[in-house]
Parts: structure tokens; sequence; C-alpha cells
């Protein structure tokens, strides 16, 4: 279980960085503006749909 939240951390990581911002300042954003979806949703978005993604970056900012 460990092992699979670092592995989506660490694409979330490489996400957000193609997106201009840090993974720390990305998750602390989320929480401010409330919105609740979780590091392993995230991850399979930023793999799966990276302009979604980048959406949802945009959205925090």
């Amino acid at each position: 279980k460990r092992d699979f939240r670092r592995l989506w951390i660490a694409r979330m990581n490489a996400a957000c960085r193609e997106n201009g911002i840090s993974y720390s300042r990305f998750i602390h954003a989320m929480h401010e503006k409330k919105i609740a979806l979780d590091r392993k949703v995230l991850a399979d978005i930023a793999v799966h749909e990276p302009k979604v993604f980048a959406e949802i970056v945009k959205a925090v900012q």
C-alpha cells in the first residue's frame, strides 16, 4: 500500500512540474479550495488525461 502511494505521488509530482507547480503547493492548494480528489484518482488523471489534469492545476492556482 505504501509503495502505491509513493508511485501516485511520483506521477503527480512529474505532472505538476510539467504544469509549472510543485507537488506540495498543488496539494496545499487542493486542500484550500476544498477539492476532494485523492492521490490515486489524481495520479490516474495525470497519466491518462493530461489535459484534464492541467485544467485541475489551473483551477487551484
